[in-house]
């Protein structure tokens, strides 16, 4: 598939996720074959300050494929500073917006999915970007508000009208958040309605997930956000499944906890011991979920501050999966 000029063969995508999608873990997504990353979600307002902290979520390297970084705000022209200013700074690949969030810290001041409400005020906002990069703009959206203002398809006409490059869709409204089971045939109803890419969101955990999607919808590609959360192998697996048809085993408990130790040391190097040993212990409960006896390795993980001391835990966890 193609977003603007971008050439992109394998078809699964890493969302953006606030928290989650840092450069340590991009890194190992990467590694799976994912060919464009999408950065945590940046606000437009701390690029337009200069905030050091906002900056360091855009912070990538080249080597790294195709970069999408995802901002957020509800002023078309702070929008546009920040993007005129990540595509100038930082040489990346595609300016996302963010109006597909629905937390209550961004949505009360009008961003992220609360747009979804006021296209007007869209349709200006996507406007204001598109005119001030000349890379691909893309969105991410929702189904709707709520049960009552489901607007996928007229918001995904609005901003490929705006010249918008590519549409992610993701199968719940805001009001649901991430309850119930996302509707894919609101994707399906996008493709349907528009002529550029679209890719498909929402309860993607299986390989299999993934390639029922694309059957199911005919979107163009899919992005795979909760369903990565200490499984990284899930992005390799679903690309061999679309490609193959063929399954990929599962990675071995062993394997898992090996990634957990890799992940916890490119933190450390990236971050400094101080703030990435806070950092990486939901990814560990990630990690560690569902694996023999490793409650109580979860529960003293969580009172640790070194990372000689984690690692000493998660080395002596791997000895015993090995006995």
């Amino acid at each position: 598939m193609k977003i603007g000029d971008l050439q992109i063969d394998n078809p699964v995508f890493l969302a953006p996720m606030a928290g989650v999608s840092d450069y340590p873990y991009r890194q190992i997504i990467r590694d799976m074959g994912c060919q464009l990353l999408y950065t945590e979600m940046v606000s437009s307002k701390g690029i337009a300050y200069g905030n050091e902290k906002t900056e360091e979520l855009v912070e990538y390297n080249k080597k790294d494929g195709f970069i999408a970084v995802q901002i957020f705000g509800e002023d078309p022209a702070f929008m546009a500073r920040a993007a005129a200013h990540i595509q100038e700074k930082y040489a990346v690949n595609i300016i996302d917006i963010n109006m597909g969030c629905p937390t209550n810290k961004i949505v009360k001041n009008g961003s992220g999915s609360a747009l979804m409400k006021d296209l007007k005020k869209a349709r200006s906002l996507i406007k204001a970007v598109v005119t001030a990069v000349d890379i691909p703009v893309t969105v991410k959206i929702r189904k709707g508000w709520d049960d009552r203002h489901i607007n996928a398809v007229e918001t995904a006409v609005l901003a490929e009208e705006m010249g918008v490059k590519a549409v992610a869709v993701h199968g719940r409204t805001r009001e649901e958040f991430y309850s119930g089971k996302a509707d894919w045939q609101i994707i399906k109803a996008v493709k349907e309605k528009v002529n550029i890419p679209v890719i498909g969101n929402g309860d993607i955990f299986q390989p299999e997930d993934a390639v029922k999607m694309i059957e199911e919808t005919n979107c163009d590609a899919v992005m795979i956000a909760r369903g990565v959360k200490g499984n990284p192998w899930l992005i390799k697996r679903a690309v061999h499944a679309i490609k193959t048809g063929e399954l990929l085993d599962e990675p071995t408990d062993r394997e898992i906890i090996e990634m957990a130790l890799y992940h916890l040391k490119k933190s450390v190097d990236y971050y400094g011991e101080k703030r990435a040993i806070p950092l990486m212990r939901k990814h560990l409960s990630w990690y560690l979920k569902g694996r023999p006896y490793s409650s109580k390795i979860k529960e003293k993980l969580n009172y640790l501050k070194s990372y000689r001391s984690v690692k000493e835990v998660l080395q002596d966890y791997l000895m015993k999966l090995s006995n």
